[in-house]
Order: structure tokens, then sequence, then C-alpha cells
């Protein structure tokens, strides 16, 4: 059997690929863009298309040509400030991609099981009694970013109600882990401890707001959460995906200083808050733990050590 995983040279992309491999015999397809650099695989199970998923005929050759049993659509503008600056772009490579890919399955008249991811920024600026958010909390998306996801959403449930394809949504809430991109707030720091330990950073740590609570998963949970959701969930359903666990910026900053190996001082940086900015983010994925038993295995402090490992490493090369 095949998977075709879009978005192969991305950060949750990569992790999902490896864990495909290990818990998986699949063949895996991954797609990558044109310009990326070209990831490593450690097996031969792996084939990489070069693609502009914005292309409708580009993707319909690639569906027909692999006929996958799966696909995990995972490629999409993902940081959420990026989005501030460039709403089109984002709207238009997050939505017409999956358009696309929804096109291609119905034309080649595939079978395959479809996972959409949507975000659990798709619940916006939420009323606080409604937490922990559940998948009936109302969807009041508060950035760009959060709109294209609204609409890949309600286009997964759309396209199961039309046509009958097995899709399955998931909201992904915060996720983290070794190889994310320096945008995000904890890869940011590890890389600012990593670059200051090594003395090639100068100055003091720069950060955004602190009071800030997220939802943090780790990412290796999150590839793992899903697969079971792609085979256990029910079709055109939709999954939240997350810890249920609160923790302050603050808090994550901590961790990173006590694993330093030099003192460190702190500067707040304008450039790095958002128009908007939520207080609090808790998930309730109570549905995705009855449908498929998934709980998170790796502890935060876990996943941030091995978050600043990676950048060490990264710093040296």
């Amino acid at each position: 059997m095949r998977a075709l995983v879009t978005g192969a040279a991305g950060f949750v992309g990569g992790h999902l690929i490896r864990y495909l491999l290990a818990e998986t015999d699949l063949e895996i397809i991954g797609t990558i863009y044109r310009r990326q650099p070209e990831p490593s695989f450690p097996s031969v199970r792996v084939r990489l298309e070069r693609i502009d998923l914005r292309e409708e005929a580009a993707v319909a050759e690639v569906l027909a040509r692999w006929q996958p049993d799966f696909i995990l659509h995972l490629a999409a503008q993902s940081f959420v400030p990026i989005s501030w600056e460039h709403p089109w772009p984002t709207f238009e490579q997050n939505v017409l991609s999956q358009i696309n890919i929804f096109k291609g399955v119905l034309a080649a008249n595939l079978a395959a099981k479809l996972l959409v991811v949507s975000s659990g920024e798709v619940y916006g600026m939420f009323d606080p009694a409604d937490l922990p958010l559940d998948e009936e909390t109302p969807l009041r998306p508060s950035s760009p970013y959060g709109v294209s996801k609204v609409a890949q959403d309600l286009l997964g449930w759309q396209y199961h109600l039309s046509h009958h394809l097995h899709t399955v949504r998931v909201r992904p809430f915060n996720h983290i882990g070794p190889g994310q991109n320096e945008m995000f707030v904890t890869s940011s720091f590890a890389k600012q401890v990593a670059g200051i330990e090594s003395g090639r950073q100068l100055g003091p740590l720069r950060h955004g707001n602190l009071d800030a609570e997220r939802d943090f998963t780790d990412v290796r949970d999150i590839v793992a959460a899903y697969w079971l959701i792609l085979n256990r969930g029910e079709p055109g359903q939709v999954y939240n995906v997350g810890s249920g666990r609160p923790v302050s910026i603050q808090q994550v900053l901590k961790t990173f200083l006590d694993l330093a190996r030099v003192p460190i001082s702190l500067a707040p940086d304008p450039h790095r808050m958002r128009p908007s900015d939520i207080p609090r983010i808790v998930c309730d994925a109570a549905r995705l733990h009855q449908a498929t038993g998934w709980t998170p295995a790796i502890p935060l402090p876990q996943t941030l050590a091995d978050i600043l490992d990676d950048w060490r490493q990264r710093i040296q090369v």
C-alpha cells in the first residue's frame, strides 16, 4: 500500500514520514516544493515529487500516477504572523492546494483516506468560559491564517458530504519539537540559547509576550495521532489534537534558561508581539482519545531539552 505525504520537506512532514517508516511497511510518496532543498530519509521506500500544489494539472498527474491509498496533506503556510503581512498568499497556498488534491482524487477515482489538517487557531477569539476548547466550540478565527484553516476544515467536510470522500479532519494545537523553524517560539528560544552558549550570538535573549498560555504537544506525538485518526477516525469527523495542559511562555523560557550552560539576560522585543494575542488556550481532545486511545507520551521538559540539543547541533554545523 502507498501513502502520499504533502509537505515532506516541512517540520511535521519530515517527522510523519519517519514515523510511517518506523511503524508501517507503506511505500511513501512525499511532495516538496520545487525550490526547497531535498530532504534525506533513510529508506528506499520514500520517493519524492517536486511539485507546486497550487497547479491543478500537476497535482492531478501525481495522484493519477501513484494512486495512493492514504493522503496526508500537511503542506501549508503555517506561521501565523506571516499571514498578517501576506494574507492572500497564505490563503492561496493553504486552500487552493487542498482543493486541487480533492479534485485530483475525484478525477482519478481514488478510494484514498484523506487527512485534512486544520488548526486550533480556528477557535480564535473564543469566550474564556468555553475552555477547554472542544470541537463544538464556535469558530471565531482571529488571524488570516485562522481563516484559511477554517476554509480547509469546512472544505474537508463539504467534499465528504458532497462527494463521499473519506476525509478526516484534525485541529492540532501548538506542536513543537526538534527541527522546527526558528520563527516559532520554542525553537526561537532554543536557537538563541544555543547561539549565546556558543558565542555566536551577543546580547540578551529577545522574546515577545511571556504571559500567554499555550497547549504544547511534541510533534512526534502529533504525527502518531494523525495516523491513528486517519485509520480509526470517523469519515467526515473532526478531532482536536493537543495535550490538554496549558503552559505559559514564561515557564517554557524558564526551562530553557535552566538548561542553558551560561547565564542569559532577557529583553522584550516589540516585533515579536502579535496584532491580536489570546491569553490562554487549552485543548479538549476527549473525542480523539475515545476514538483512538491516543494520549501524548513525551513530557514537555523532554521535548524542550530535545529542541535545545537539536539547535546546539545545528549551530555547530
